[in-house]
């Protein structure tokens, strides 16, 4: 008997079947297996992994006309006693030295290409967020607590009433979409994030070279990775598609002097981790521009947010600073219109050497009086709350400005035990202040007590239907002495960063942020700040 079946029996039509079902199984557990790969390459792990096959000397080619690569120059630096805060005038800083203040038009800016330096060592239209500004105590502790750095709110907080949320707030960072966006963002404490920044100095080509720390060389990375949080609320980590997309079609502008550059080139490093904008900027004003939302990001510089001239004017020579207290500074005045939403800032150009003229009368000075016999009407420090007041009258009287005006508040420096030319020094700081160890700077104390003066003064001369809001990081940003450039000003190897034999500590800044480091916080309260806004949610305290 033959154990064949007869031809076109249903057994031999079963074994063809049974072979394209094999072969279907296969096709379909393919499809499956391609799948997870990509979704394990894309994310979260694909990340890292993409980035070590593809981003190890990857170089940005950037326009040719982008970048201003000229050298910094020296000029003038912020003079004050930060341990006693006596010396509220400080004398100009000398044309060699080496600490700066630079000027818009000469910052050298860092274009890194691999990835290898990295292994270097209406009356609600206005905001004053509530603020305690008689907390601050002298230090006695010099080691970093476990428990996050928290902030006294509203009044002095001991050590021993603090709050621990160090198990919860990093986790809470993580969600972007957790926020309670009524609450007060300035009140909280500083924890440790260990995702870390969003960028690196080696993912970001418009660093200028100052606060470029780890291409500097600085050892430490810790500065990185401390992220703020609020007490009551989350403050999310910074999400440019969302940033782009609230502010589709607008221009953001901020205004200022090198800190405000600071500021501006944190939100470009930001920004450019989704998107290479396209420099379309000139003299006047830096102008970068995202393709995908029509988003501009502006900068223009303006030390003193004043009118200023170098004529003659009165008893005053030519060659001498003018500062007109009462005129807004027109280089920034002219484009208002064109803007829809503003971050200014300023304060510290005001130690530098200049005359000051309101109703056009001489009436003080700083590093600058020919007769000491007379005393002067006005200090640099009444010259800055009245410069402020100055500034934002005129944008919130600007008949063709309707936008958000941020006024960022005073940045502290952390010159400690002296000042920039009295062996002050932030060397070899590398973790936030704890609770207990700030020590109150009168200069600082006093610049932000005139700035929110100036601000309220300009609240009630307001007409126009443009929104004011403070962002005050004075207090909180006075815990952050670890996030200054110090003596990694450059990349020059044979830098001296330690003290010397005499104890001498090194030149150094402690006045401008390492990038990425604790000015990319600042961006994180603009978002806010901006989502708030924009998004309707208008809880806000009010100041008439």
């Amino acid at each position: 008997m033959s154990l064949a079946s007869p031809k076109g029996s249903p057994r031999m039509a079963a074994f063809p079947r049974s072979l394209s079902s094999i072969a279907a199984s296969l096709a379909v557990l393919a499809m499956f297996l391609i799948f997870a790969s990509w979704l394990l390459v894309s994310y979260p792990i694909g990340s890292t992994v993409r980035g070590y096959f593809y981003s190890v000397d990857r170089k940005i080619v950037l326009p040719a006309s982008g970048f201003n690569q000229s050298a910094v120059n020296d000029v003038d630096f912020v003079d004050k006693n930060s341990s006693s805060g006596s010396n509220l005038k400080a004398p100009v800083l000398s044309s060699n030295s080496s600490i700066v203040l630079d000027d818009s038009e000469n910052a050298q800016v860092s274009i890194t290409s691999s990835v290898a330096k990295d292994s270097l060592p209406s009356e609600s239209n206005v905001e004053l967020p509530t603020s305690s500004k008689d907390s601050l105590v002298d230090s006695k502790s010099k080691e970093m607590p476990e428990k996050p750095v928290e902030l006294p709110e509203p009044s002095l907080r001991s050590a021993e009433n603090a709050v621990d949320t160090s198990s919860s707030a990093s986790g809470k960072a993580s969600e972007i979409n957790s926020v309670d966006s009524g609450c007060d963002l300035y009140h909280g404490n500083w924890f440790y994030d260990p995702q870390g920044p969003l960028y690196t100095n080696n993912s970001c080509p418009v660093l200028t070279q100052m606060q470029n720390c780890q291409g500097n060389g600085r050892p430490d990375k810790e500065y990185e990775n401390w992220r703020w949080k609020p007490s009551q609320c989350d403050l999310p980590r910074f999400d440019a598609k969302k940033f782009l997309e609230l502010m589709r079609g607008k221009t953001l502008a901020f205004i200022g002097d090198s800190v405000a550059r600071n500021q501006m080139e944190s939100m470009l490093c930001l920004l450019w981790q989704v998107e290479v904008p396209k420099n379309r900027g000139n003299r006047k004003m830096q102008r970068w521009h995202f393709r995908s939302t029509s988003v501009m990001i502006v900068r223009i510089w303006s030390s003193w947010l004043v009118h200023q001239s170098s004529e003659k004017f009165g008893f005053a020579p030519g060659g001498v600073t003018k500062l007109h207290l009462d005129a807004p500074d027109n280089s920034f005045m002219e484009f208002i219109p064109n803007f829809d939403v503003i971050v200014i800032s300023s304060g510290h150009w005001f130690a530098k050497r200049s005359v000051y003229i309101l109703n056009n009368e001489i009436v003080g000075g700083q590093l600058w009086w020919p007769d000491r016999s007379r005393p002067m009407k006005i200090n640099n420090i009444d010259a800055f709350g009245i410069s402020v007041e100055t500034s934002l009258s005129a944008i919130l009287t600007h008949p063709n400005y309707t936008g958000l005006t941020i006024l960022r508040s005073f940045s502290p420096d952390h010159y400690e035990g002296g000042a920039w030319n009295t062996g002050g020094s932030c060397t070899g700081k590398v973790k936030p202040l704890a609770t207990g160890e700030l020590v109150a700077n009168g200069f600082t104390n006093i610049m932000h007590k005139k700035q929110v003066m100036g601000f309220k003064r300009a609240v009630k001369k307001a007409t126009n239907k443009s929104k004011l809001r403070l962002m005050d990081i004075t207090e909180l940003f006075g815990y952050r002495h670890d996030g200054h450039p110090g003596p990694y000003r450059n990349p020059d190897p044979n830098k001296i960063t330690k003290r010397g034999p005499d104890g001498k500590p090194p030149p150094q800044d402690c006045l401008h942020w390492c990038m990425p480091g604790p000015v990319d916080t600042w961006n994180e309260l603009v978002l806010e700040i901006i989502r708030r806004e924009f998004e309707g949610d208008q809880n806000f305290s009010s100041e008439d």
